[in-house]
């Protein structure tokens, strides 16, 4: 006889790790070693696998399976169908043991005397003995049966779980897996349910799900109980917190996203089970949780990844479901298990897609899962019986996908969604199929036609595009070995923060110039002054368009917080590497471009040369939007604990200019020599050249952009075809002048290092750079590679001719 075993959870609080016997990191982990260990029932988890062993022996159900099953081709999606239906229809009607029904209701009476309640809901939650493996995670292969209440619904729903086990796709899937049926078993977890209908839950991530980048914590979360995410039907609020400096005590949120949240799935009224509630208009337009929840869950999820690290021997990102309780406003930690895609993941290249053939105007975009881009005939599916009707290669449009879908996925080239985000089964299963998914399209289903081609590209950034006709694309493999690195410093010109995590992976000395504009002008949208001043603008048009972009938060802090996670996202990609983020260089006629620009903005003859760089942030036409600026750095620093974010000038005229932006930089918190804040300049302008020993005592550092300085040096217009030909950085006067500036930084004793494209266009001025003892060159990330092996062989030829 079995000797009784208790797990006893009363004392285990939200975000704590409860283990037994020090090893078990899933459900279905726990139940094969209770079961080893001769457990047959627990407290709280009503039955082992062993009540399913025992089903299978009743009423020769086995061998009814075992006949059904034998031949049977997974597929012929018809004959599929028919023995899965068959197969759950044998297990429905094979009774329950009266032991195993005695143990259920037993456990079930312990775990309500535990909590304190007679009447109380649970969850019945399945765990396959192969769920959570490195190379299968049988993600959603089995159901989970949600608001259970009393003891018949209870039988039945463990009844309904244990049939699950032969679902079509999960029969499909331990076949592609390579798994006999029956070394399959089932362990089911009754819990009580989290009031997270009243509240909100979701799931999180250890790393970036799309780049596998390992220092973040991806969070996402929607209004109901978590299926809603999980299964795709809510596009989700999104949250990622950089882990490094958040075990530092910063608060480091470094994106934030507001998600649809279109539906949300909730108790049904008056009886068990679930139902699906449209969410009102002002749940959907404010997030999920508050700032320090999202800070709560973040912590919680580091602490589980460094137990279960610390058990495997070896890094273990993790994949987390959480919720919180509407009731009692309590988070919880409902499940941990490992991360099965980029955990495993031990290439060490890079592949970079990139569209190069010609492309009109999207059909639609959405959420991008991965980075790949695929093309094929579009293939628009609303109804789950016609999926005998999918060919192989075809692309999956659908409103959004369960796990009944998953034995067509496996034959899509991509797949496109409707609904959901980058944690929803959708995105899931396509990161393990590795083919381009694009989730959270919207009205995907009604504006690509059936039978058209089309072309899925989840390759620039994180909004995924699809668009009419197979376009053409190529692929980069790029090896990743820090094994020989030059002496000269490899940076990386960096403006995309939705790009920042995966191009960190290239060998780099970190970034040598951040754009701000490009955050401004994508993440943002609207001039600095017009936040300032909303909503007292002339145009009531375009305070209609900021009310709708800023929703209900103040427009100054709207702007300082989005721009400080930009920054954030690219700094935390590169930390603790330096990030030199140059503050804003628009051209009047560029911030004109921008909602309520006009209004701030002058008409200028020749902007490439007039109200520009330093001298706007002291001009009080301008101040007020520079100092945002400022207060978005300090932020990113100091909040977020990013210290290796160091400010550039672009721009200064003269060096009276650069003390007078110092000054005004220091009234707004960013003081030079303070937390190790660096500041330094452009070197862009021929007095930056002439004067370099006089600005090199104001600024900590150069930055040579050899774009306007050849512009400058040779008197000529760089966006003028007429004199296009005469623009070549390799003229003598420009070397020179890039000569005399690398010379005065050495005198100095100040690091000065290059931004602009040459280096990448042209070896020969790379070669040029080396030799004059440049200390770093910034490159544009698919230049990287080629031209460090450039510097190497340069460095070696100097060397060798020193010798």
């Amino acid at each position: 006889m079995s000797k009784p075993f208790v797990l006893d959870l009363s004392e285990v609080g939200a975000g704590d790790v409860a283990l037994v016997g020090g090893k078990c990191s899933s459900l279905g982990e726990l139940f094969r070693e209770l079961t080893a260990q001769g457990v047959r029932s627990v407290d709280g988890y009503s039955t082992t696998s062993h009540a399913y062993e025992v089903l299978l022996e009743t009423d020769g159900l086995r061998k009814k399976l075992q006949r059904l099953l034998k031949g049977l081709d997974v597929n012929d999606l018809e004959e599929l169908a028919r023995v899965g239906s068959e197969a759950r229809r044998l297990m429905l009607d094979t009774p329950f043991p009266k032991e195993v029904e005695s143990a259920i209701f037993t456990a079930h009476e312990a775990l309500g005397k535990r909590i304190g309640k007679r009447t109380f809901e649970v969850a019945v939650r399945s765990s396959a003995t192969a769920e959570d493996l490195p190379d299968a995670s049988f993600a959603g292969q089995q159901d989970t049966i949600l608001n259970v209440r009393g003891e018949k619904r209870l039988i039945e729903a463990c009844h309904e779980c244990y049939a699950s086990l032969w679902t079509d796709r999960a029969i499909s899937y331990r076949t592609a897996k390579g798994f006999d049926h029956f070394d399959v078993a089932l362990a089911i977890g009754i819990q009580p349910m989290v009031r997270s209908d009243a509240a909100c839950s979701g799931v999180m991530f250890t790393l970036d799900t799309e780049s596998g980048f390992r220092d973040v914590v991806v969070i996402n979360g929607a209004w109901g109980l978590g299926e809603a995410v999980v299964q795709g039907m809510a596009t989700p609020d999104e949250w990622i917190v950089f882990k490094p400096t958040l075990k530092l005590g910063f608060r480091p949120i470094v994106t934030r996203k507001l998600g649809v949240k279109e539906v949300k799935m909730v108790f049904a009224d008056e009886s068990s089970g679930t139902q699906v509630r449209n969410v009102v208009e002002s749940q959907r337009n404010r997030f999920c949780l508050a700032g320090f929840e999202v800070m709560q869950l973040a912590q919680w999820a580091c602490s589980i990844e460094d137990h279960y690290s610390q058990l495997a021997g070896k890094p273990q990102p993790m994949d987390i479901e959480w919720a919180k309780d509407g009731v009692t406003g309590e988070l919880f930690i409902l499940q941990a298990r490992p991360e099965t895609i980029h955990g495993q993941n031990t290439e060490n290249f890079i592949e970079k897609y990139k569209l190069v053939g010609d492309h009109g105007a999207p059909l639609v975009s959405g959420v991008a899962v991965g980075e790949k881009i695929g093309h094929g005939t579009a293939h628009v599916l609303l109804d789950p019986s016609r999926l005998t009707n999918f060919k192989e290669g075809e692309i999956l449009v659908t409103s959004m996908t369960d796990p009944a879908w998953e034995p067509i996925m496996k034959r899509a080239s991509a797949i496109v969604t409707d609904r959901g985000g980058r944690t929803c089964h959708s995105a899931i299963i396509s990161r393990e199929l590795g083919i381009p998914c694009i989730v959270g399209a919207g009205d995907a289903t009604e504006k690509i036609k059936n039978g058209i081609d089309i072309t899925v590209s989840c390759s620039e950034g994180e909004r995924g595009n699809i668009y009419y006709g197979k376009v053409h694309f190529e692929v980069e493999k790029h090896a990743i070995t820090d094994e020989h690195r030059p002496k000269t410093q490899v940076m990386m010109n960096v403006g995309d923060p939705d790009h920042a995590f995966a191009v960190s992976r290239l060998p780099n000395d970190g970034v040598g110039l951040a754009r701000l504009e490009f955050i401004i002008n994508n993440h943002i949208g609207i001039h600095p002054m017009a936040l300032v001043n909303y909503p007292d603008l002339k145009k009531r048009e375009e305070v209609e368009l900021i009310s709708n972009r800023i929703r209900e938060e103040d427009p100054k802090e709207f702007f300082v917080r989005s721009l400080a996670e930009g920054i954030g996202r690219i700094a935390a990609a590169f930390y603790p590497k330096p990030v030199i983020v140059r503050m804003s260089d628009f051209k009047s006629n560029e911030y004109a471009m921008l909602i309520g620009g006009k209004e701030f903005e002058p008409v200028e003859e020749n902007p490439m040369i007039g109200f520009r760089g330093a001298s706007r942030y002291y001009d009080d036409r301008y101040k007020a939007g520079f100092r945002l600026e400022c207060l978005a750095l300090l932020r990113a620093r100091e909040d977020m604990g990013l210290v290796n974010i160091k400010p550039m000038i672009p721009f200064c005229r003269t060096v009276e200019e650069g003390e007078k932006v110092i000054a005004l930089m220091a009234e707004y918190g960013l003081k030079q020599g303070e937390n190790e804040l660096e500041i330094y300049a452009m070197c862009e302008l021929p007095a930056n050249v002439v004067f370099a020993d006089e600005f090199l005592k104001v600024f900590d550092g150069y930055s040579i952009g050899s774009n306007d300085l050849t512009q400058l040096a040779l008197g000529l217009d760089r966006d003028s075809e007429m004199v296009a030909h005469l623009f070549d950085e390799r003229n003598g006067a420009v070397e020179k002048m890039v000569s005399m500036a690398i010379d005065a930084a050495k005198r100095a004793g100040k690091k000065i290092g290059i931004c602009g494209q040459a280096p990448s266009d042209f070896p020969e001025f790379a070669e040029f750079l080396v030799q004059r003892g440049i200390n770093s060159i910034s490159l544009n990330p698919d230049t990287v590679m080629q031209t460090t092996r450039q510097i190497l062989e340069t460095e070696k030829r100097l060397l060798g001719t020193e010798r």
